[in-house]
């Protein structure tokens, strides 16, 4: 088998789901299920954010002009839907299916038509960073598939090669690239800000939306950062990581 991962930066204005993703940086999309035929495209994905987020995900997905896994933007005709399956405070699950016109391609119909059955697809979303994992035969070249895919892309962003290599049946396990226990740097900022202005004490020195207006951010997405922090210091706590993983909150 083998693995090829390579992500797409799209430009401002030419996907409005990366358009929203940049708006809310911690919030993530990642696929949980994803199959194609020649004509169809179906596929599950697990969102995370916080409540603003989510209902803005929400809002774009079901009424953009065009299906959002689409790379072609010239009068694309396909009938799509788009629906929630399961919905949460900070998690979101969608399934969508996408019926193509021949005007019409993806990432997954061009590594069928050029790698054909058998393929496994793992995405991770975040901003204007689309990261595909493919995981193909081992004999297959790659070549002819990423030069369609860079000139159905050329006209709205690029394609980063992130790695290709040889994989054994031991390492098709597929990984979510956010796991590590490391701060991100809102999550950071915002445990920093509510460490040093008090927000800890007892009783608090400072309430969520002062602190919020503060930073300069919605009092959802604060609320959201600091309990993924917390989250991740607690999951160190009890796995007895060495709290140096983390970022240093206490300097």
């Amino acid at each position: 088998m083998r693995e090829f991962v390579f992500a797409l930066e799209f430009e401002p204005e030419t996907n409005p789901v990366a358009d929203l993703l940049a708006q809310y940086p911690e919030t993530k999309l990642r696929s949980l299920s994803c199959h194609v035929t020649a004509e169809t495209l179906w596929r599950v994905d697990h969102v995370t954010g916080s409540e603003e987020a989510l209902n803005a995900v929400v809002d774009a997905v079901t009424t953009a002009d065009y299906y959002a896994d689409c790379l072609v933007r010239r009068d694309c005709e396909g009938e799509w839907e788009t629906r929630t399956l399961d919905r949460s405070a900070e998690t979101l699950i969608l399934y969508s299916y996408w019926n193509r016109t021949q005007s019409c391609t993806s990432i997954p119909h061009l590594a069928l038509e050029h790698f054909g059955d058998g393929l496994i697809f793992e995405t991770t979303w975040r901003g204007r960073r689309y990261q595909w994992r493919l995981i193909l035969p081992g004999d297959v070249t790659l070549s002819e598939f990423h030069g369609a895919l860079d000139a159905e892309i050329a006209d709205t962003g690029g394609v980063d090669i992130v790695r290709v290599r040889g994989t054994g049946a031991d390492e098709l396990g597929m990984s979510d690239p956010d796991s590590e226990t490391v701060l991100s740097p809102e999550q950071d900022q915002a445990l920093r800000a509510a460490v040093e202005r008090g927000y800890y004490e007892t009783p608090r020195a400072i309430e969520t939306y002062d602190l919020a207006e503060s930073l300069g951010v919605p009092g959802s997405t604060l609320s959201y950062r600091l309990r993924r922090a917390e989250a991740k210091l607690a999951v160190a706590h009890v796995e007895n990581r060495p709290l140096s993983s983390l970022n240093d909150v206490t300097q």
